[in-house]
């Protein structure tokens, strides 16, 4: 067979707009619902359209209608791939410019999910003989597997923005060192296909009683291999706060083709003036939290305009921050 030569084209690189995905990972109680339609709000200033909300959690998502405005699709099992991809394509026809769901764990784990089709095939391959079963276990997943990832390529395909909650769950697992197997904690792992979660572009870790503020550090293996800030978000989730309208704004002008997210403003940054006393807390947990020196200085530069401003009951504390600051950023300098 003769090779055809070919004339491939080659141009300057340059941002173009593409969907944002962010994945918000986490037990109940960290605030996942809450979090996804703060940023689906921020994301609709920029984006226009309506927000959608794909509801596999029994009507959940509806406790929060009186506090946001979005259009709901109750989505009840089957939890099939394609199930989903349909969800998913409906909405967006419809005019969805940004989509929440809540919850994608079912397509994993809930009943026609991906293990419930991988059961099944192994029923239908094998039936009771167990022996068989055994042999078949791998070929059973060929379907399931093919059925999520053609659910991957058509949500790729789809000019929308998505969050996705996925439910997680305290782990541990079987590793061997030094010869000797030892239990490991992977920490708070969502239910999820991992090749599902890798194509979100920032994956979100919300703890118990998290109240939507992102955990990015940890000790846990599982959760560091889960978690994804993305390098062109560093500054926009420099500061220890709650995700947020304008996080959601930053991620939405970043995913039309507009310049890497800006620092992130604390709330009420650019029209409301904190407290002295709110502001000091938003700076402790800040500082509690940095792990790069460079991140810190720009968010405490950049804030500058917005620190001459506060009315400080004792300008002892406006000097103890600046000392706090400073010790911060020598240490993680060290």
């Amino acid at each position: 067979m003769n090779h055809v030569a070919r004339n491939f084209e080659i141009k300057e690189g340059v941002r173009e707009s593409v969907p944002v995905l962010v994945g918000l990972m986490g037990p109940s109680g960290g605030g996942k619902t809450v979090s996804a339609l703060r940023l689906a709000t921020g994301m609709q200033e920029i984006t226009g359209g309506d927000i959608y909300g794909i509801d596999t959690e029994a009507r959940r998502m509806l406790h929060h209608a009186d506090a946001f405005k979005f259009k709901h699709l109750q989505f009840d099992a089957p939890f099939g791939s394609l199930d989903y991809l349909a969800a998913l394509r409906q909405v967006v026809k419809q005019g969805a410019k940004v989509v929440i769901v809540d919850s994608m764990s079912h397509e994993h784990e809930g009943p026609g999910g991906m293990i419930d089709f991988q059961d099944k095939e192994l029923d239908r391959l094998a039936g009771n003989d167990y022996a068989k079963r055994e042999r078949v276990k791998m070929l059973a997943w060929q379907k399931p597997k093919a059925a999520r990832r053609e659910l991957i390529n058509g949500l790729l395909q789809l000019n929308a923005n998505f969050i996705f909650c996925f439910r997680a769950k305290n782990t541990v697992k079987p590793v061997k060192i030094n010869g000797k197997i030892e239990i490991v904690p992977q920490g708070f792992m969502p239910i999820a296909g991992e090749e599902f979660v890798f194509e979100m572009t920032v994956n979100c870790l919300l703890l118990p009683a998290a109240k939507g503020i992102p955990t990015w550090q940890t000790e846990n293996v599982g959760e560091r291999m889960m978690i994804k800030p993305a390098r062109q978000f560093d500054n926009l989730f420099a500061e220890a706060k709650p995700l947020d309208e304008a996080t959601g704004r930053a991620l939405a002008e970043w995913a039309r083709g507009g310049t890497a997210a800006p620092v992130h403003q604390p709330a009420g940054a650019a029209d409301e003036i904190p407290s002295a006393k709110e502001y000091l807390a938003r700076w402790k947990a800040t500082i509690e939290a940095a792990t790069d020196a460079e991140k810190l200085a720009k968010l405490w530069n950049y804030q500058k305009p917005m620190r001459n401003k506060i009315q400080w009951d004792d300008d002892a504390d406006r000097i103890g921050l600046q000392t706090r600051v400073a010790t911060a950023l020598a240490s993680l300098k060290a």
